[in-house]
């Protein structure tokens, strides 16, 4: 029987056999992921159930991002029990302070997940790690307490739904265009509980930081998950972060999908995602002269090393409108000290840029550029919801690194064509 990616990936996980969409099956999972919002409930519910040890404490993962520093005593309490969780169960991959990072970031950079994997996570956004070939999912942080104390969990098989890629990239157009145009197509709900299978000419030739930035917002159209195939180009990224994998994963060309959606980027434009929900898309040249008072440059979207050289390759030798506040916020140490030995550093400060910690901060409204009554903001975020944030009053406009980083300099929504680039 043909297979698609997703049923290949669950089939490696459960000793049922696979036979279609729909069906329900308990698997073994690989990485059991929480932070410092989330773990405190998995925690909690780990205690209910009467559990006292973990599975494996080698496949916990908690990693404190979402504040960093905690910003008030609610958040260092909740860092406070996942610390004492961490020091109780022995979990050596426990991540605070200096050496933590934005989770999405910092799994795949430190080779904790990989080609092949099952990772279940208290956190939306871990669908990221399918784009190293992971079924990666985000869950209710019961069910992550649950998979802690025993290592499985059970999951519905998804439909597949194809995305043929087709065409060259344009010069300024990146894979958070490529999303958003797939988000624009199918809806906020288009691909409820499916999977999103990644195909094409142009996928081939996507790097694989690219690929995680497509895979972190499968959610926004509904998915499960959002898989890339496991090629030449993923086993170099995992080699290199020490994490070799399985070689070859990819589904079947004669499987059975949802349907397939086609997207050519040839010619295309970048485009940003307008309030208040990811899937209003037009191209930037269609949004007419927005003022922008915050521009958020980072996050598990975007906030990898080449997202920050994208950045500071359009605000090299510029300067950011006196009007707006320009955040840049690397995902990780290891981001944060290689946009010092390039000299990124330096370009963003000597633009006007705030350069602060490997933090989700923002873009959950968290802290460190909340905005006020009626400012808008254009973001590397994931997420544009009213109210998201900070101000019910205020907007968001989801866009790559290059379209925000040339916001910043224009004052307003703009793309680098506008500064002449």
């Amino acid at each position: 029987m043909a297979h698609t990616l997703a049923q290949k990936l669950l089939q490696r996980h459960t000793d049922e056999a696979i036979t279609g969409p729909g069906q329900i099956v308990q698997c073994r999972v690989d990485v059991v992921l929480a932070n410092d919002i989330t773990a405190p409930l998995a925690i909690d519910a780990f205690k209910a159930m009467g559990a006292k040890r973990v599975f494996d404490r080698e496949k916990i993962v908690l990693v404190m991002d979402h504040f960093v520093p905690q910003k008030d005593l609610a958040s260092a309490n909740q860092v406070l029990v996942s610390r004492a969780f961490a020091e109780e169960q022995a979990i050596p991959r426990y991540y605070e302070g200096g050496i933590s990072g934005v989770e999405h970031a910092l799994l795949p950079e430190a080779g904790l997940v990989g080609p092949g994997d099952l990772v279940v996570g208290a956190d939306s956004h871990t669908c990221t790690y399918g784009g190293v070939g992971a079924f990666a999912t985000g869950m209710g942080s019961t069910d992550i307490g649950a998979a802690m104390a025993l290592g499985e969990t059970w999951l519905k098989v998804p439909g597949s739904i194809r995305v043929q890629v087709e065409g060259t990239l344009p010069k300024w157009l990146r894979a958070k265009d490529i999303m958003l145009l797939l988000i624009g197509r199918l809806g906020v709900d288009g691909a409820r509980y499916q999977a999103l299978e990644f195909a094409g000419d142009a996928v081939d030739r996507l790097p694989v930081e690219g690929r995680l930035t497509i895979a972190n917002m499968a959610i926004e159209a509904g998915a499960k998950v959002g898989l890339f195939p496991v090629d030449r180009l993923t086993q170099e990224y995992c080699a290199s972060h020490d994490r070799p994998g399985v070689e070859g994963l990819r589904g079947d060309d004669d499987a059975e999908y949802v349907q397939t959606v086609r997207l050519d980027v040839t010619d295309q434009e970048p485009v940003v995602a307008c309030p208040h929900i990811p899937s209003n898309v037009k191209p930037v040249s269609e949004v007419g002269t927005l003022p922008v008072q915050q521009v958020i440059i980072g996050s598990c979207t975007n906030g990898r090393i080449s997202d920050m050289r994208d950045a500071a390759e359009i605000l090299a030798g510029r300067k950011v409108d006196r009007k707006v506040r320009c955040i840049v916020l690397p995902a990780t140490p290891a981001v944060w000290k290689q946009c010092l030995r390039e000299g990124l550093m330096e370009t963003f400060t000597d633009a006007g840029c705030i350069v602060g910690p490997c933090t989700c901060g923002p873009c959950l409204g968290g802290h460190m550029g909340i905005l006020g009554d009626g400012e808008r903001a254009v973001a590397t975020t994931n997420r544009n919801f009213k109210g998201r944030m900070g101000s019910l009053a205020s907007e968001i406009y989801l866009a790559s690194p290059v379209v925000a980083a040339a916001s910043a300099v224009a004052g307003r929504v703009a793309a680098p064509a506008d500064l002449g680039l």
